[in-house]
């Protein structure tokens, strides 16, 4: 199991084999690393006009970073739209080349669900894009939740809540549930880097208290204060932000 891959398809390759079932756990692509500085909108806008923005998004200044990115992109729109979009069309080919047959996977907030699943089908059509759906793996009922939740940046990743609650509701109960953002729990919400708290499910905490899975994976916290705990039965466990630790976590229970 993997999440936040975030483009680390060298890592990837070695670490899973392409006989192994995988479980990708959203965000696949890296459109900016904020501590090596670089990804797609580095590649798009340069690195000073992205650092200007990073400073002001971690001084929960979004609405000065949209105008700061507004205007880097003036009298250039089109010429900007179309590079990201192929550069992200490129990063998602390169993750589609690696992926084991057997792979299960929903998108994370920083995805680009269009581009994501016409490149997916394309290029690797034997992935199951599981979001919504109970699978069983190795006898046991998995469910998958993807997308993130609205934040201040407004990500294309991003669905409403009630989207999120309805396909969270509509897996009944199951022995694991499989979620880009973790529950509403401030010691998995707090991010000890960034130093604060991003935004987590209280309706996937509720589901939590109400069916106890045996397990809940997720990612989307990079540097957690806790990366697993326990609600009643439920062990709650972070996957972990695999473009640095390189790891992914096995299924078994």
């Amino acid at each position: 199991m993997v999440s936040d891959l975030h483009s680390g398809v060298e890592a990837l390759v070695r670490e899973v084999h392409p006989d192994d079932t995988l479980l990708l756990l959203g965000d696949l692509i890296n459109i900016i690393d904020y501590g090596a500085m670089d990804g797609i909108l580095v590649d798009v806008y340069g690195s000073q006009a992205v650092a200007e923005v990073v400073e002001l998004r971690a001084q929960r200044r979004f609405d000065e970073a949209r105008v700061a990115m507004q205007r880097r992109r003036e009298g250039r729109e089109e010429e900007i739209a179309a590079r990201f979009q192929d550069l992200t069309r490129e990063a998602y080919r390169r993750v589609a080349a690696v992926l084991p047959r057997r792979t299960y996977l929903i998108l994370g907030n920083v995805d680009s669900p269009g581009i994501a699943l016409e490149v997916l089908t394309e290029c690797a059509p034997g992935v199951v894009l599981a979001d919504g759906k109970v699978v069983d793996i190795e006898g046991l009922r998995v469910g998958f939740v993807g997308g993130g939740l609205p934040t201040p940046l407004g990500v294309a990743g991003e669905i409403a809540e009630e989207e999120y609650d309805a396909k969270l509701a509509a897996l009944g109960e199951v022995d694991v549930i499989c979620s880009h953002v973790p529950p509403d729990l401030p010691e998995l919400t707090y991010d000890t880097v960034a130093r604060r708290r991003e935004r987590g499910s209280a309706g996937l905490l509720t589901y939590v208290r109400d069916y106890q899975p045996v397990r809940v994976f997720f990612g989307h916290i990079h540097q957690p204060l806790l990366s697993s705990t326990h609600v009643g039965r439920t062990h709650l466990m972070n996957a972990g932000y695999f473009r640095r630790t390189q790891r992914a976590v096995p299924l078994a229970l």
